[in-house]
Order: structure tokens, then sequence, then C-alpha cells
């Protein structure tokens, strides 16, 4: 059954979009529905039309994403249309959730804000730097967090404390099911001495280390306490195995690389083979950063 969107929108959503154009590993089925909404407005007004029991799903950069062969049922929303990024005071921003992280750190470099360097070495979205609580160089997302705003699946927005959810390495638990982020409250600290050389530098140390410029979806997997997920995975000899198009990078053994050609489940039997085999020679059960989402 073809699932019903209002007249209103009937030429503002794509059926059948392929997700591999919407991630960062180029790979993934079609949604049933896609949607881009310009602003939160139309977001509420699109989100008060939908039947209480289709799956709605949020996607930004998909950097964190393997969207499986069999694609998404329901309606996936994009945030790109949520993009504004302004100064509340001296040392508060708003941002909303498809505002690029590493925006958020040029803009703030340029009002003499910090530390917020570390946003450049997020390859997605703030929505999903919260929904993670991601973090790089040291830095992680909800240290920055004042409040936030959501919004449910009846179009209806709430302002919440950062108190109110529980927050921990990369994960946040939120107080309410079926609530997504649409906007965030950060706070830094005044650093007038902030210059652009910061975040070259940082990102310079990240090309140096990272398989930048492949495709990839990022870290993998969670680093166990104390140790490295990176140095777990090379030390059960597993940097370059390859299953099908997909490989683990030779540069970073926590990233795997779609060399052009690789399904979804290439990748998904990838990361079950290092997951298995990690564990088999070191003990250590790794945990998925990444979200793996749809039909097989």
């Amino acid at each position: 059954m073809t699932l019903a969107v209002a007249p209103q929108f009937l030429v503002r959503v794509q059926r059948d979009e392929p997700l591999s154009r919407h991630t960062s590993w180029h790979v993934g089925g079609p949604a049933e529905v896609f949607f881009n909404p310009r602003d939160r407005a139309e977001l509420a007004a699109f989100l008060r039309t939908l039947p209480a029991a289709v799956p709605i799903h949020f996607i930004g950069l998909g950097s964190n994403l393997l969207v499986r062969d069999g694609g998404l049922q329901g309606i996936v929303i994009s945030t790109h249309g949520l993009d504004a990024l302004t100064r509340v005071d001296d040392t508060t921003v708003q941002v909303e959730a498809g505002v690029a992280c590493a925006r958020i750190a040029r803009q703030c470099i340029k009002w003499g804000l910090g530390p917020a360097e570390f946003f450049a070495g997020i390859p997605g979205t703030l929505g999903g730097a919260l929904a993670m609580n991601a973090g790089a160089f040291g830095g992680e997302t909800w240290r920055h967090v004042l409040s936030v705003e959501t919004i449910d699946r009846g179009g209806e927005t709430h302002q919440r404390a950062s108190g109110e959810y529980r927050v921990s390495y990369r994960q946040v638990i939120a107080p309410a099911p079926e609530e997504w982020f649409i906007a965030a409250s950060l706070r830094f600290e005044r650093r007038p001495g902030a210059h652009e050389g910061e975040v070259r530098a940082l990102l310079e140390q990240r090309r140096a280390s990272q398989p930048i410029g492949e495709w990839s979806c990022g870290s993998v997997f969670t680093n166990p306490p104390g140790d490295h997920a990176a140095r777990l995975i090379e030390g059960a000899g597993l940097k370059g195995f390859r299953i099908g198009d997909a490989s683990v990078s030779q540069k970073h053994a926590n990233f795997i690389i779609n060399h052009g050609q690789a399904s979804a489940a290439d990748l998904e039997r990838l990361i079950a083979h290092v997951r298995d085999t990690v564990e088999r020679v070191h003990g250590v059960a790794l945990q998925p950063e990444v979200r793996i989402v749809g039909v097989p």
C-alpha cells in the first residue's frame, strides 16, 4: 500500500528516494517517502498531517548511519532546511539541527568563542551530534549544551534543559520517546585570541591519521574503557580485511571504507566480522558507534 501524503505536500516529497545519496558511506536502499522541510514551521505542519503509526526517521549528513539495502519504511525527514546559527549573547549561540558541525567551529572562531574547534572534527550536523554526544579532539557536544528544542510527531515543540537528558560517552537517553532535536543553545567561553589556524591544525592532524576523502562513516566502534577500538582491530590483524568492495582502512583501523561498489550488506557483514574477531582475539566486545537501520 502506498503511504498517503497530505495534498499540500505532494509536490514537496520524493518517493523511493535512494538513501545512498544522503549517507557518507554512499549505500542504502530507498526511503518510502523523503521530505526536506524548508524550515521548522513547514516541518511542524508536515508532521501534523502524518498518521500516528507511520515510522519517522530524521537524517542530517548521514555520517553515522548505515541504511540497509532494503531501505527505510515510512518517512525520512532531512534536517538541511534547519540551518540557522545565531549568537544570543557574549557566550551563547543558538544552533538549528541541520547546521554542519564544521560550520559551528568556523563561526565560533570568528566570534571569538571556544573551545569549539573540536566540532570541526565531527563529520555531521548538530542534530546527529546531539543524538549521540559526538566528540573529537577531546571535546564533546553535551559539555556545551544549555538547553535543546525538540519536536514531536504531532508537530509540537518542547524546550528542555540539558539536565533532563542522561548523557554519557556516545550515548544520550531522552526523557520522552519520539521527540527529535531541532535546535540547541550552546555555551562557550570568550576566546578573543582564537583563530582559523587552530581549526586548520586540528584538521591537518585528522587528515594525517584518518582516511579523509574516502567513503566512510567515521569511527565504526566506540572506544572501550581505557583502550582504543583501532588498536584492538589492528592487533587482531584486520587492517585491510575486505568483504566485497568494503575494507578495514589501512590508515585507521576503526574506519571501514566503501571503495565504490560496496553494498550495505557488505559493510554490515564486515562490521560483524571485525566485532567477532576482536572478541575472539582480545576478549573485548566492541560496541558499534554507527547506527544500523532499515530493511535487509
